[in-house]
């Protein structure tokens, strides 16, 4: 008995000790992008972090599975001081009570409160009931069709407008690349430059005071049936509906597609892998506007905020605070962008920046490629290729409106799609199907 109590008090003590040590830091963060690109380098990023604010800092990021690792550890109760996550996340753990209201900290400082430095656009990107529950961690962009370049001007066409342009394109890289794919994407993710031909937006939008899913609508099956067509004639990378971003990305570097759907960021890292790891290839990415649809506008998508939340349980808000604004601050924008002095950056004699090998294997993002300031000026030039994108996204994009049940009318709206795009039905056999299924879930409207 006094063994078995001995081993079990030592069981307790190690668990008291362990949750002493996690507790121990000035600051803890929970962060999906933000560091170093390899767990050797955030060792050093977060040393670096750690002269700046004076603070003893443990900055936890998961190598995967992010979303899982960040829900478990708020329902354990695991104490953050901040957490990274994006815009679509914060009205359950609003109605969690599981993150704090930041408005008031907000109205307080002179650096977050400062339109310079986070434009009233981005509040506005999340803005529940006037309320600020968070603090954007970077500008964020969106997703666009992205082309290869090179080969368009190789094919003496211009750049594509209607799905007719698109289709002969894609034909010509089929016919003279070796058999490459047209397309490639994710699931549908994300079609919505196509999908604005048929004046089709994605997730829900509501009408009337109805929730409606425009991609379970009649309109949405014509450009279905666009897809199916470059299935059978072997335009469109079948393996889209298992695809991650890995395997477009890598089809897209190798000559093995056409297009891909993506970040505008990416345009730049494209051109920049390529450029580094190719010097002689004639590779060139570039971003492109989605197809106008009936009354001449073009659909895009911006993506949901990426935020910094601060847990109801935060046992050092004023430090999360401390290192929000030095993250709004020219120091952070430097970190976030370049990353570390010393490792991916050097400081030249005239006060200037140098990039060493890493960081410009690293195309300058540590978890903020752009920063949301309006005035600081980047010591680079921008990525190729990204300025083009960014500025086809601001005109263009708006952010999807994903509720709740989102989640359970996404596997639903993807099974029938598919089916279309595949050509097993048609477009109008797929919506109507899609539309019945939803309707009898409860997840539309009449």
């Amino acid at each position: 008995m006094k063994k078995t109590l001995l081993t079990a008090n030592l069981s307790v003590l190690a668990a008291a000790l362990m949750a002493s040590s996690a507790l121990a830091a000035d600051l803890r963060i929970l962060t999906a992008v933000t560091g170093g690109k390899d767990a050797a380098e955030h060792e050093q990023f977060v040393a670096e972090l750690e002269k700046h604010l004076g603070l003893d800092i443990e900055m936890v990021k998961p190598a995967s599975d992010y979303n899982n690792v960040m829900f478990t550890s708020l329902a354990s109760g695991e104490r953050y001081d901040l957490i990274y996550g994006d815009s679509s996340m914060l009205p359950g753990l609003i109605d969690q009570g599981a993150i704090t209201d930041m408005t008031d900290m907000v109205a307080a400082s002179a650096v977050l409160s400062d339109e310079t430095a986070i434009p009233a656009a981005e509040w506005a990107l999340f803005d529940i009931d006037g309320r600020k529950w968070a603090v954007p961690n970077k500008f964020e962009g969106g997703t666009l069709p992205t082309i290869r370049q090179d080969w368009l001007e190789e094919a003496g066409m211009e750049t594509p407008v209607t799905l007719d342009d698109w289709t002969a394109f894609f034909k010509w890289a089929h016919e003279n690349k070796d058999g490459a794919y047209g397309l490639s994407t994710s699931k549908l993710y994300d079609i919505q430059g196509f999908m604005s031909a048929a004046g089709i937006k994605a997730g829900y939008v509501m009408e009337d005071g109805k929730r409606t899913i425009p991609y379970a609508t009649e309109g949405a099956a014509e450009v279905y049936d666009w897809f199916a067509m470059l299935s059978e004639e072997g335009l469109l990378d079948p393996n889209f509906v298992t695809n991650g971003s890995g395997e477009f990305r890598n089809l897209f570097m190798t000559d093995r597609v056409a297009a891909v759907t993506y970040w505008d960021a990416w345009v730049g890292l494209f051109n920049n892998i390529m450029a580094t790891d190719h010097p002689g290839s004639s590779f060139e990415a570039k971003g492109v506007a989605g197809v106008p649809g009936p009354d001449g506008d073009i659909i895009l998508r911006r993506g949901n905020a990426s935020l910094w939340m601060m847990p109801a349980n935060a046992e050092h808000p004023e430090n999360a605070m401390k290192f929000l604004e030095f993250w709004h601050s020219e120091p952070g924008y430097i970190m976030g962008t370049l990353g570390i002095e010393g490792v991916d950056y050097n400081k030249t004699a005239d006060g200037g920046y140098e990039l060493t090998e890493q960081g410009q294997a690293h195309g300058m993002d540590h978890g903020a490629p752009r920063v949301a300031s309006t005035t600081w000026e980047h010591p680079f030039p921008a990525l190729p290729g990204v300025d083009a994108a960014q500025d086809i996204i601001m005109e263009h994009a708006s952010v999807e409106y994903l509720p709740a049940e989102w989640s359970e009318a996404q596997p639903i709206v993807e099974k029938h799609a598919f089916q279309a795009m595949l050509g097993e039905v048609t477009g109008a056999e797929a919506v109507a199907a899609m539309h019945a299924e939803l309707l009898a879930a409860g997840l539309i409207d009449e």
